[in-house]
């Protein structure tokens, strides 16, 4: 019996530590609204994280939109599929995510990334750096 709950408290506790990791899908929250806008994967690379805009889910947006506004690579690619997160490592001492770049389709901007799940992983806040200036946002995990 105390192999069972073993193993159980073992799997319980790995599903929690797995929680804890921006990797997943997650729906991306206006910041006026507080509607859902958008469903974004973060998945872990190679080169460290890399997030995608998978669907739009706003009323007022266009399934074909481009990123006019982006200035590098990503210029006049379409909104869906277009990665919007890149780089990004964990922090040595704490459950955060930094060092990469979050890209902002609606004004073309990246900005220095933090990422830091909240509530056993069920949120997380997504910052981004412009010098000593931040935006934060908190995106909501998605169904699998």
């Amino acid at each position: 019996m105390n192999t069972l709950l073993t193993a159980a408290l073992l799997a319980l506790t790995t599903l929690a530590q797995a929680q804890m990791t921006p990797v997943g899908a997650w729906h991306t929250i206006d910041d006026k609204s507080q509607d859902i806008r958008s469903l974004v994967r973060i998945t872990d690379t190679p080169q460290g994280l890399s997030g995608r805009i998978e669907k739009l889910l706003s009323k007022d947006a266009r399934a074909n939109a481009l990123c006019d506004a982006c200035s590098d690579d990503r210029k006049g690619q379409a909104i869906i599929g277009l990665e919007i997160v890149r780089g990004g490592q964990k922090a040595a001492d704490k459950d955060q995510w930094e060092g990469g770049k979050i890209l902002d389709p609606e004004n073309g901007r990246s900005y220095t990334l933090q990422l830091t799940p909240l509530d056993g992983g069920r949120r997380l806040q997504v910052r981004g750096y412009l010098g000593p200036f931040y935006r934060t946002q908190v995106w909501v995990r998605a169904p699998e």
